[in-house]
């Protein structure tokens, strides 16, 4: 059962989405430069990165902590 749960879940999640809004789509692929679509782009992928290395972070510190020399398990 737990397994079907996780399938249907990443089936779902695993769908095409779109980043922008069709308002701001519309506008940005009417520019001739595409300098703001790029301004654009680069921005989404920036707020993107942050909470990943916030957790790579936490993940790095709870690492070196589970492997300290001596520590009792």
């Amino acid at each position: 059962m737990k397994t079907k749960i996780v399938f249907i879940s990443v089936l779902l999640f695993s769908l095409p989405a779109e980043a922008q809004c069709a308002m701001c789509r519309a506008v940005l692929e009417s520019e001739e430069g595409q300098e703001t679509a790029k301004g654009i782009n680069n921005g989404i992928v920036y707020l993107m990165i942050i909470p990943y290395v916030l957790i790579a972070i936490v993940g790095y510190f709870i690492y070196r902590n589970k492997k300290k020399p001596g520590s009792q398990q």
